[in-house]
């Protein structure tokens, strides 16, 4: 089985406030993280998944949560400094972090610069402060535009902006007055998705009783990407736009179903092996993450991911691109052939929701695209 592109993913886990419809690993801890012991827990757990690596190339590294602005500069340093050490990283690499713009306060976007990371990712998710208060976000739409601003005063070539619609009472226009207000910043890319009622978290316990209905969030949709793409953001997943090709590499690996390390609470990780596609996790609980790693118990075990279940996870991620997948890369990622793809394929091409182009090239129709969830789901072992 041929190695895929390697990618590295930190989880760095506290928040100030946990917002009510986050279902990520995430922790309110504010200014009483204990940050300095997690950031030494991060280089024992990066000095192994350094064994992990055995020499390859890292393309991407990834500072996720949580919010990782709420480490300062010279903590972010210390970590990528590790990173660096460690690793065979990418002369080019892109290294992504996560920030509040509420939290970035703590820090100028140039300091996160300087200290090694080469694109920021802003957790906007509106530009209503009264749509930000409901969703229980700490910053107001003034921080964005001040935090945009200074990104690309501080050189970033590229930073992000993530925008959500289908919020609590949100109409079409106020949704797509969002849209037209992050457009107006100018970012080189902007993700652009709908708000999803997840487990374990406020909203799914006491769902907001004002969510759009189902066609007008599809109006929104509809709206929305044809604004975005009359600004010139191309659409290449299904809720990534970018300008001038600035894609997010770190998550086009994923979709392309590459190899990813994991460090940090929570995170998970995929390695392809001489024996095949492995996936793993770390402890969950910052707590008992720290305490791992300070006991030396780093090793994780690997469970191996085969037959219909790697068929489901490499569909789970390459559909949701708009080019979808060709058959090579599915034959290269999952060492399964062309005939268990054709047999997998044979119904959802019936329905209608997929097509296959004449290059061998695999993609969902705009039915398809529009129910998304409902293909992929049509590709889980026990579905059939």
């Amino acid at each position: 089985m041929t190695r895929p592109p390697l990618s590295l993913y930190v989880h760095l886990p506290w928040c100030v406030r946990k917002c009510p419809y986050c279902d990520f690993n995430s922790h309110t801890a504010g200014a009483d993280a204990p940050r300095q012991r997690y950031l030494d827990a991060l280089l024992v757990d990066l000095e192994h998944e350094a064994v992990r690596a055995a020499g390859r190339l890292v393309e991407t590294v990834f500072l996720g949560g949580g919010t990782p602005s709420l480490f300062a500069p010279q903590e972010i340093a210390r970590l990528l400094r590790g990173v660096h050490a460690l690793f065979q990283v990418a002369d080019a690499a892109e290294v992504t972090m996560e920030a509040n713009p509420g939290t970035v306060e703590c820090a100028s976007p140039a300091e996160y610069r300087e200290a090694g990371v080469t694109r920021l990712s802003l957790g906007a998710q509106s530009l209503s402060n009264s749509a930000l208060a409901r969703l229980g976000r700490i910053h107001s739409s003034e921080d964005v535009i001040r935090v945009a601003e200074a990104c690309r005063t501080a050189g970033f070539e590229s930073f992000n902006i993530d925008l959500m619609h289908g919020l609590p009472g949100q109409s079409v226009r106020q949704a797509l007055d969002d849209v037209s207000a992050v457009i107006a910043l100018e970012p080189p890319h902007i993700s652009w998705y709908q708000l999803t009622l997840e487990p374990n978290t406020v909203f799914f316990a006491r769902p907001p009783k004002d969510l759009p209905a189902d066609d007008t969030a599809y109006e929104i949709q509809e709206h929305g990407a044809r604004l975005l793409a009359d600004a010139g953001y191309q659409q290449y997943e299904v809720s990534a736009f970018a300008r001038d090709a600035k894609v997010c590499r770190h998550n086009i690996n994923y979709w392309t179903f590459g190899d990813y390390l994991a460090a940090g609470a929570g995170a998970h990780g995929k390695l392809t092996t001489e024996t095949g596609v492995h996936r793993y996790r770390k402890p969950a609980n910052p707590q008992q993450y720290m305490l791992s790693m300070e006991a030396g118990e780093v090793g994780v075990p690997m469970t191996r991911v085969a037959g219909g279940e790697l068929l489901f996870e490499f569909m789970l991620n390459a559909l949701r691109l708009n080019d979808g997948f060709d058959e090579a890369l599915f034959m290269a990622r999952t060492s399964l052939d062309a005939g268990y793809l054709e047999q997998a394929m044979r119904p959802a091409r019936e329905e209608g929701l997929i097509a296959r182009d004449a290059d061998a090239r695999w993609r969902p129709t705009d039915l398809g695209r529009r129910f998304l969830n409902d293909l992929q789901a049509s590709f889980l072992p026990d579905a059939a």
